[in-house]
């Protein structure tokens, strides 16, 4: 049974779903472009907003670190990203998903992946496990790259891995990295990514047993690549993306 934290992040991902889907598709979303040139929708806003006014009226004392509004401080925070996957949200793509970590002191004790649109939410909380659709999930035993299913976000990297590896594909964002929690993928490359789009996700994979990092071996860190694998392939892959 989930923990108060859990269920709460859980809650909030109701909210946001009750949001972002109806914005989907939606004949008069609105899309501008933030000054480091990425997209953004009202749908991100008003998630990200409303988001923030449930978790201050519910939770006080705990803050907020997101996409659109920025960071409050704090050794309690939850880190939104409103939507992953703008991108394909504004041009009616189904692969985009709102992402909630909760941190304590530095640490990630819980996360949840709600992706509405393609009918799946992923979630986990430290020390208890990874689950799907109420269902828990466990990494893959592929214990070689040469038979691995891989996902890379970059070309750069696919062109790299896909001689190297059994199955080679670009998906992207947040699912690659649920595909490998879920064991459907042995591997994901991303690009480089803010706290925000890896809290979640890096918890996720760590608790359906497999790991996430930089390509360097270190801890998962803003402005640099996120690499998930099952464990037993990724000393190896880390490797191959060194040179």
């Amino acid at each position: 049974m989930a923990g108060p934290d859990l269920a709460f992040a859980l809650e909030l991902a109701e909210l946001a779903d009750s949001l972002s889907l109806p914005r989907f598709r939606a004949a008069d979303l609105r899309v501008e472009t933030k000054p480091d040139l990425t997209p953004v929708t009202d749908a991100d806003r008003g998630v990200e907003r409303a988001l923030r006014e449930r978790i201050d009226a519910e939770r006080p004392g705990e803050t907020v670190l997101g996409e659109e509004e920025g960071d409050e401080g704090g050794d309690v925070r939850w880190i939104i990203d409103p939507i992953d996957g703008t991108r394909n949200f504004s041009r009616g793509l189904p692969v985009w998903a709102t992402l909630l970590a909760l941190e304590r002191d530095g640490t990630v004790v819980c996360g949840v992946v709600s992706a509405p649109a393609l009918g799946h939410r992923w979630w986990a909380a430290r020390g208890e496990g990874a689950w799907c659709d109420g269902e828990r999930i466990r990494v893959s035993s592929v214990g070689a790259l040469h038979d691995a299913a891989v996902s890379c976000s970059q070309a750069s990297d696919l062109a790299l891995l896909e001689q190297r590896v059994w199955h080679a594909r670009g998906i992207g964002d947040f699912w690659q990295h649920m595909l490998v929690a879920e064991g459907a993928l042995d591997a994901a490359v991303d690009a480089r990514l803010a706290i925000w789009d890896y809290a979640a996700v890096a918890l996720v994979v760590a608790e359906a047993g497999g790991r996430s990092g930089a390509p360097d071996g270190a801890a998962a860190r803003p402005q640099e690549q996120l690499v998930s694998t099952n464990g037993l392939v990724h000393d190896e892959l880390l490797g191959l993306l060194r040179g």
